[in-house]
C-alpha cells in the first residue's frame, strides 16, 4: 500500500490535502484513456490519428505527473495538453498541405469519392476544430460549460458561443445538404 502513496514536492503542498494520496500515473492513464481516445476520435474523425494525440498527451502529462498529479482536476490538464497537441498536428498538416499543392501538378479529383457514412461524424467534421471540442465536451461527454471552458482554456461564455454557432451551422447541414 505504501508503494502506491507519493510525497507532495516541495511548494505544491497547499495544491494536495496533508494526508491525501495522490494516484499514480497508471491508475490515472487507465481510467482516463477510453473517454480521452473517445473524444479525440470524435474531433480529429481518425482513430488513428486519435490513437497517436492521446499517446502523445499522456506522454507529456507523464513527464510533468510530479506537477499534474497533485493538480485539482489532472483531467482537465490531460484535455487541455491533447487539444494543444492536436491543434499542432493540425497546423502542421495544414502548412504541409498547402506546400504539397502548391507544388502539386494539374488537381485531380481521384479523393472525392471517399466519404463517411456515420452522419454524427460528418456534422462533426464541418465545424472548426474549437467549435467540435466545444460540441464534444458539452454535448457528448456532458461538461458543463464552465468545466469545457477550463478544459479549452476558454471562458464558460465562449464555450456556449460556440456550441451554439456550431449547432446551428450543423442544423444548416441537416435541413440543406449540399
Amino acid at each position: 500500500m505504501e508503494g502506491n502513496l507519493r510525497s507532495v514536492p516541495a511548494g505544491q503542498a497547499e495544491e494536495a490535502d496533508v494526508g491525501e494520496a495522490v494516484p499514480s500515473f497508471e491508475e490515472f492513464y487507465g481510467t482516463r484513456f477510453r473517454p480521452l481516445f473517445t473524444a479525440l476520435c470524435l474531433i480529429t474523425g481518425n482513430r488513428h490519428e486519435a490513437e497517436e494525440v492521446a499517446q502523445d498527451a499522456f506522454v507529456r502529462v507523464f513527464e510533468r505527473w510530479d506537477h499534474v498529479g497533485v493538480l485539482e482536476d489532472p483531467t482537465g490538464y490531460l484535455f487541455r495538453v491533447s487539444m494543444n497537441v492536436f491543434h499542432s498536428r493540425y497546423r502542421r498538416a495544414s502548412l504541409g498541405l498547402r506546400r504539397a499543392l502548391f507544388l502539386a501538378p494539374a488537381e485531380t479529383d481521384d479523393l472525392a469519392a471517399v466519404e463517411t457514412h456515420d452522419a454524427v461524424v460528418r456534422l462533426l467534421r464541418g465545424l472548426d476544430p474549437k467549435q467540435r471540442a466545444a460540441v464534444l465536451l458539452t454535448a457528448i461527454l456532458d461538461y458543463s460549460a464552465e468545466e469545457a471552458g477550463r478544459i479549452l482554456g476558454l471562458r464558460a461564455s465562449s464555450v456556449r458561443s460556440l456550441t451554439t454557432r456550431a449547432r446551428a451551422q450543423m442544423k444548416l447541414e441537416v435541413v440543406d445538404p449540399i
